[in-house]
């Protein structure tokens, strides 16, 4: 409790501090003034009712003249964080105890056709160095995404992929459906299918069954319904209800029977997935200044294969400018799980996605219980943004940040077996540049050393 309260202390003086304006209008800065009007512009697609929700200001309410400035600042990047828009211009003009409040968009392309190149690995650096970057174990997929379906929002999503994994799926959320933009709803459905699985973890290492012409081993049917509630700008709540249903073939029991429960071949179950966000940052998917929170619980009931398990994690992250172009970091994620004991192909730990101490990346760590500590401190290096003579595409942003950093964590394994990184400290240090460009598209290169006197260059496209 003593360091939530510290939390929230920091949380409220931050707050505070932020709300302090610089004024910029004529007058006594302490004057009363009323926001007459809000004009939007360049909102081709974008519904009005959408960008007024994310303002803090609304027509009619009383403002002071000192307060403007500030006010213009944190509006800017919560329009950004909506991720809809290229370019966010705001300003004012006083007339009398009265302001009007003009807001100019350069609105970003929403249907976008991706083809992505993804490997079947955990991390680009597995793929690239362990498997030789062998292009079987690539896949290609096509995704047609709406960002901003109908204006509203909305995102409408439909996936293509061939190659190692072939996959199918449709998804839609409706972020708000009601007039006070505070409920949506959505659903997913997807399919895949595999000739080639990992089955086991031996001395830390994924080991694969199947062949990349054979028959198919694995397959996955998924889908579920979402509802979302946000009462406010940093709080996001969704609630989802899932069915799954995954197959191997007999393959995989042959070599691990444990796979599924009771040697199954099949895994059938519910899931109750709940998920909260809290946006106090300045930029969502990289951030330099403020704190952030996601929580993630987890229940499931099986039919057969499994029989119920539930987990927690969570991720929070504390950003702060400290000096001038000088940026520290702190981020921890951490799970609990009941109970510790699971069928091999859901007790997956650290190693995955975007959970791994930085230096282990090759590595795979079981187990249910884990935490996961990050430290970075960076610099700006460079932050510039050049006119590009493209519709959607009018500026390229390039920001580059060197930095230093450390990783700590642990994970609880009830049966190791022969993994030497279950229930034990890891830790490693090193150095890296970040690089940041158009769509918040990210760039890690880093250079790490473990616990276990291991170094190399690593790279990721995601934040820390």
């Amino acid at each position: 409790m003593k360091y939530f309260s510290l939390l929230f202390f920091y949380l409220f003086i931050y707050s505070g501090a932020n709300g302090q304006g610089r004024g910029g209008l004529s007058g006594n800065t302490r004057e009363a003034i009323t926001l007459r009007k809000i004009i939007i512009e360049g909102n081709r697609v974008t519904r009005r009712s959408v960008i007024l929700r994310e303002l803090s200001v609304h027509e009619g309410d009383i403002l002071t003249l000192d307060s403007i400035q500030a006010l213009l600042d944190e509006n800017k990047l919560r329009l950004f964080n909506l991720q809809l828009f290229n370019e966010v211009e705001q300003r004012t003009e006083q007339n009398g105890n009265t302001v009007d409040w003009y807001i100019t968009l350069k609105e970003r392309w929403y249907i976008i056709p991706s083809l992505t190149i993804q490997y079947a690995d955990r991390n680009f650096n597995t793929w690239y160095v362990k498997e030789n970057h062998d292009l079987r174990r690539a896949m290609a997929g096509l995704t047609l995404t709406d960002k901003n379906f109908r204006g509203n929002l909305e995102t409408l999503a439909v996936t293509v992929q061939e190659g190692y994994t072939q996959k199918l799926g449709i998804s839609y959320m409706r972020p708000y459906v009601n007039k006070g933009q505070t409920n949506g709803f959505g659903f997913s459905l997807s399919a895949a299918q595999s000739r080639q699985t990992y089955y086991n973890t031996d001395s830390n290492k994924l080991v694969y069954a199947g062949t990349y012409n054979g028959p198919i081993i694995l397959r996955q049917a998924e889908g579920g319904i979402s509802y979302l509630y946000r009462p406010a700008y940093a709080s996001k709540h969704i609630f989802q209800l899932n069915y799954k249903d995954y197959r191997v073939g007999d393959t995989v029991l042959k070599l691990n029977p444990g796979y599924f429960t009771g040697k199954a071949d099949r895994a059938r179950f519910i899931e109750l997935y709940y998920r909260y966000e809290f946006n106090g940052v300045d930029n969502w998917n990289y951030s330099l200044e403020g704190f952030k929170m996601v929580v993630n619980a987890v229940a499931r009931r099986g039919f057969e294969g499994i029989n119920f398990q539930s987990y927690a994690n969570v991720e929070a992250g504390l950003f702060k400018n400290i000096i001038p172009k000088w940026y520290f970091a702190a981020v921890f994620r951490g799970r609990l799980m009941y109970p510790q004991e699971q069928p091999y192909y859901f007790r997956g730990g650290l190693g995955t996605q975007t959970d791994y101490v930085r230096g282990y990346e090759y590595y795979v760590v079981d187990g249910s219980n884990y935490g996961l500590a990050r430290l970075d401190l960076k610099r700006e290096l460079f932050n510039n943004t050049y006119s590009l003579p493209v519709k959607y595409f009018t500026a390229l942003p390039i920001r580059i940040y060197p930095k230093i950093f450390v990783d700590a964590g642990y994970i609880n394994s009830p049966s190791p077996g022969n993994s030497f990184l279950s229930n034990r400290l890891l830790y490693s240090a090193g150095f890296g540049v970040d690089i940041i460009t158009l769509y918040d598209i990210k760039f890690r290169f880093e250079y790490a050393w473990n616990h276990l006197g291991q170094n190399g260059l690593y790279l990721h496209f995601n934040s820390e």
